[in-house]
């Protein structure tokens, strides 16, 4: 039986392969993100306030995401749903702009107003692989 360890684990060596669902009024919306990171206080996102996302999670804060690896037989996914939490905490975005230099290039700072993050701190999580496809899903919350 997979845990939330796991979960954060697969999630933080799968960054690449994230995608996240929104909703923009009724209509689904999906993108493909990098995760910052995954620890257990939460999923850690980084996005900018002029993006369709931010206005899509402020109007409704309900996400899944999706992370995926390669693999034989379609590979494994982890599916992550939740309500997403904005974070205000000012060390956390000095580490943002350290780890993510683009950021800084943008003009982005700690202080920037434009500068968004959030994470999924709540929820269910579940594995799928082709070998599973039919069982019933593990639902590990979090």
């Amino acid at each position: 039986m997979e845990n939330i360890n796991a979960c954060i684990e697969f999630a933080n060596e799968n960054k690449m392969c994230c995608y996240l669902a929104t909703c923009d009024n009724d209509q689904p919306r999906v993108r493909a993100i990098q995760l910052w990171f995954a620890d257990k206080t939460g999923f850690y996102i980084q996005t900018e306030s002029i993006k369709e996302l931010y206005k899509q999670i402020k109007a409704n804060p309900k996400v899944e995401v999706c992370f995926y690896a390669p693999g034989p037989m379609i590979g494994k996914m982890l599916r992550v749903a939740g309500k997403i939490e904005f974070v205000e905490d000012k060390r956390l975005k000095e580490k943002v702009i350290v780890d993510r230099p683009f950021l800084k290039n943008m003009g982005l700072t700690p202080e920037s107003p434009d500068l968004i993050i959030f994470r999924i701190p709540h929820g269910e999580a579940h594995f799928w692989t082709m070998e599973t496809n039919f069982n019933p899903k593990e639902i590990i919350r979090f």
